[in-house]
């Protein structure tokens, strides 16, 4: 289950997600068109047990998110911007480096920072989703309708997702702190989808699918923070 979702974060949710970042014809254009094949590389290394073929094809996958990263940090640097929806911005386009590289330990079955396979593969999983998709939807929302409300996810998701990184390192109650702010910022998240995106969708069909996008986070987020207590 954990290398479908991964797959289909490597092919299908970061290069659209790419599309909807404002690049200005900048290297995030040039990184959206080398990313298929990135992301088949990285899919194809998921299909092949661990070992040297499987490594080579996850350097392939990561040299492109760390080719994103070094992107963002040019981006912050020319515009010079932490604006909330920059802040989200940044930190999708830096998210996935920490899923590639976290890719590449993992195929090659070897303890990153002491941590074991399992670890390793929800932390891809969890970058792709948390770390690229909902900060870049949190950006997004802010965008699509601006106000004070909208601001707080674009500064809340990533900082929740940080603070629960630094709780790898430290103890269950960081990251447990970590786990309940990234969840206030996505159920937050989930009602602006719900009460301010969802009625400007032009089709029926589409306000479905946000309102089934609103109400799973309400869920799932649930189910996240049953898992930090419990640890």
């Amino acid at each position: 289950m954990i290398g479908t979702l991964v797959a289909l974060g490597m092919l299908v949710l970061v290069p659209l997600g790419l599309r909807l970042i404002d690049t200005g014809g900048g290297p995030v254009g040039v990184i959206s068109q080398a990313w298929p094949l990135a992301g088949l590389a990285g899919t194809a290394s998921l299909i092949v047990g661990r070992g040297t073929t499987a490594v080579v094809l996850a350097v392939l996958y990561a040299a492109v998110t760390v080719a994103l990263a070094v992107a963002a940090a040019e981006r912050l640097w020319r515009r010079r911007s932490l604006a909330p929806a920059e802040v989200a911005v940044l930190t999708a386009m830096v998210s996935p480096s920490v899923a590639g590289i976290s890719l590449v330990a993992e195929r090659g079955g070897w303890e990153l920072l002491g941590f074991d396979m399992k670890v390793l593969a929800l932390t891809v999983a969890h970058f792709h989703f948390a770390g690229f998709a909902a900060a870049l939807i949190a950006g997004l929302i802010h965008a699509a309708v601006p106000g004070v409300l909208s601001a707080v996810p674009p500064i809340v998701i990533p900082a929740g997702i940080a603070i629960v990184f630094l709780g790898y390192f430290t103890t269950e109650a960081v990251e447990l702190t970590g786990t309940a702010i990234l969840t206030a910022g996505m159920w937050l998240t989930g009602w602006l989808i719900w009460r301010n995106v969802r009625p400007l969708a032009a089709s029926r069909l589409t306000r479905v699918l946000f309102g089934i996008s609103a109400a799973a986070l309400a869920v799932t987020m649930l189910l996240a923070l049953g898992w930090a207590a419990g640890h």
